[in-house]
């Protein structure tokens, strides 16, 4: 089992959570695990890309290569977008539908889900309209990475492993929140595969 998933989006969007939400489910998995540098996590409003890899064989870099990642997860369509040439043929495109305009020139949001409706292997959905329905405002990355999951190769249990490793120390309340928000997100992708 190998998976390489390039995280993308806007800084203070939670991409670091959705990161740890991963990295510790593939450790409860016995994984082995890579994380690239993230960049402009410093600066909200600036963008912010991951390179996460794992697997259950030992990964020598942690740099994925163009072409060959399995999934984008975005929570941002156009910051996605901007790295769609590490997408791989038969890879999957999970995006958030609400942008994070932090331009003069952000395009329209018409031509942005045009874009993505081209990708063969595609979810979007409005992943702050669900954390809003579910009242859990703040787990919008969660129901994103929800609508990534079924596509990670990991199991229920490994991303609630990872969702306690990463918010268990913040009460129950905020951990019902993001469980119920990873379900969300798994509920919704599922009316783009099957």
């Amino acid at each position: 089992m190998k998976k390489d998933i390039i995280l993308s989006g806007v800084g203070g969007q939670g991409i670091i959570s959705i990161a740890g939400i991963i990295g510790y489910a593939a450790l409860a998995k016995n994984l082995y695990l890579k994380q690239s540098e993230v960049h402009g996590m410093s600066q909200r409003g600036g963008a912010v890309m991951s390179n996460l890899r794992i697997s259950d064989k030992p990964i020598a870099s942690d740099l994925i290569p163009f072409g060959m990642a399995d999934v984008i997860i975005s929570v941002e369509p156009m910051e996605g977008l901007r790295y769609l040439n590490y997408l791989s043929p038969d890879g999957w495109f999970i995006t958030n539908l609400e942008p994070f305009v932090n331009i003069p020139d952000y395009p329209s949001l018409e031509e942005i889900t045009d874009k993505i409706k081209k990708i063969k292997n595609h979810v979007i959905l409005n992943a702050d309209q669900i954390a809003n329905e579910i009242k859990a405002k703040k787990s919008m990355n969660t129901v994103m990475l929800g609508a990534a999951a079924p596509f990670l190769g990991l199991e229920m249990e490994n991303f609630e492993t990872g969702i306690k490793n990463i918010f268990g120390s913040k009460g129950e309340d905020i951990l019902k929140q993001n469980i119920d928000a990873l379900k969300a997100g798994i509920k919704e992708a599922e009316k783009f595969y099957k």
